[in-house]
């Protein structure tokens, strides 16, 4: 599948959803529906000197750009490769003398490329990037006040000759990148980074429980030339079987939520009402909520309203633990947390998840492993049974609990877990991406590893503590 090929799918009217895109062909999980360039991308503001502007790649000792000292880049060939898209940035920032927020430096970019190209790119595009849902009608009114300040900023960084754009159109494409900006995350999957606007990407409507998942690319950068470089883009990967003139959907929301959250987020940043079958249905609602029940019974509504309330409060407070970097603290509070849980909130409870999440995540770091392996196998068996089967999330999830009870020592379940991840990533990152990759090279390993253990399991625990030993 090369970039821009749209073979796959096709523009048809979607009813009262508006325009949509429809599979051309029947499609299978892992297949890549199109892949597709960004009509123009940018860096978030907090991260400008940690992520390439280029490749998007999360990367330390980054190279700034001589003349504005704003931009930054991997290397040479990356800022080469970005030279088109930052010329006119670098020259207005040192206009300024500042660089402007990242929604003000992408309209940008979005407009100096509509002035040089058009708003269509390629022949596989298939509308122009204005002719997209904008909203602006729709905004409340602290969102239009922050959008005539970004156009009033705008107005005074960006610059085209005697080119003059009205406000009215600027507004639009503010419009344009609040409704369809799509969030970028780095190399590994684990940091969201930047936001880009990719035309055909913004014609594929939303489902709850969508047949397609989205990733970012971030292209092959490691040729010495510049024109050598395979190109960021996005992939549309189907997640199961499509059958032809089949409509293509994504969720535009993590579907880890009650489905009337969903719905209140989908109309507050889309403006627009689900009726997918999970919306109006409430499928899962019940498990997201769910209380323990033994034996037939389950605690009173007034004990789990009590605990839902106390998990509330506790996740407050460990989130700001976490801000303080106050790990033990965290440590503690979540364990008190899932101590008043435990005998009340089922483990497919959102609350409990989040807080099997953190725990994992911090001992983890903590560097205890054991303990960290038993929170983030319940934290996976929820997922598992919320989730999609090719969902990303269970898939990041899945590979997290590999490692941890790989580091355990717990080889078989380690294993087990790494070839599970690796099955799904696959079919939702492609066996190309970074992820996937580190994932095969883990897989491998293990698989080594337990050949080991089955072998001789006292010479591969004399292994694995030589290998784990700190020098003094």
């Amino acid at each position: 599948m090369t970039v821009g090929n749209m073979d796959s799918a096709e523009l048809f009217d979607a009813g009262k959803k508006g325009r949509g895109l429809r599979a051309t062909k029947e499609l299978k999980a892992g297949d890549v529906v199109f892949a597709e360039s960004s009509f123009s991308a940018v860096v978030f503001d907090s991260l400008v000197t940690q992520v390439c502007h280029s490749c998007f790649r999360h990367q330390a000792n980054l190279h700034r750009c001589a003349q504005c000292k704003f931009a930054h880049y991997c290397d040479r060939t990356c800022q080469t490769a970005c030279w088109g898209e930052h010329k006119q940035e670098c020259g207005a920032i040192r206009k300024t003398g500042k660089a402007p927020s990242e929604s003000v430096r992408l309209a940008s970019r979005v407009l100096w490329r509509v002035h040089k190209d058009t708003g269509i790119v390629s022949d596989s595009q298939l509308i122009s990037v204005d002719q997209l849902e904008d909203h602006v009608t729709d905004l409340p009114e602290e969102d239009l006040k922050q959008l005539q300040t970004d156009v009033m900023t705008f107005l005074a960084y960006w610059s085209q000759g005697r080119k003059q754009l009205s406000v009215e159109y600027i507004s639009k494409i503010f419009g344009i990148i609040k409704c369809n900006g799509f969030t970028l995350s780095d190399q590994r999957g684990l940091q969201a980074v930047g936001v880009g606007l990719f035309p055909n990407l913004c014609l594929v409507n939303h489902d709850c429980w969508p047949n397609c998942t989205v990733i970012l690319n971030h292209g092959n950068q490691s040729a010495l030339s510049s024109a050598l470089h395979s190109q960021r883009r996005i992939e549309l990967r189907a997640v199961g079987k499509i059958s032809q003139d089949e409509e293509l959907t994504v969720s535009y929301v993590d579907f880890l939520n009650l489905s009337a959250d969903r719905q209140k987020k989908l109309m507050e940043h889309f403006h627009f009402e689900c009726t997918c079958q999970h919306c109006i249905e409430h499928i899962s609602d019940d498990l997201m909520t769910a209380a323990v029940e033994s034996g037939g019974s389950k605690p009173s509504a007034d004990k789990v309203k009590e605990i839902i309330t106390s998990s509330k409060e506790f996740l407050e407070k460990i989130d700001k633990a976490r801000i303080d970097q106050d790990y033990h603290k965290v440590v503690t509070l979540c364990c008190d947390c899932l101590e008043k849980q435990e005998n009340v909130l089922a483990d497919t409870n959102l609350l409990k998840l989040r807080v099997f999440s953190i725990t994992s995540e911090v001992l983890s770091y903590l560097r205890n492993f054991s303990e960290a392996a038993d929170y983030a196998r319940r934290m996976v068996e929820g997922y598992t049974k919320l989730c999609h089967p090719n969902n990303a999330l269970l898939g990041m999830a899945t590979m997290r609990a590999g490692v941890t009870h790989w580091h355990a020592g717990q080889i078989e379940a380690g294993h087990g877990f790494i070839c599970k991840a690796y099955a799904i990533l696959m079919v939702t990152h492609g066996p190309n991406h970074a992820i996937t990759k580190d994932l095969e090279s883990m897989r491998m390993q293990t698989e080594l590893e337990l050949k080991l253990f089955k072998q001789d399991e006292k010479a591969y625990q004399s292994m694995r503590d030589a290998a784990l030993q700190i020098p003094a």
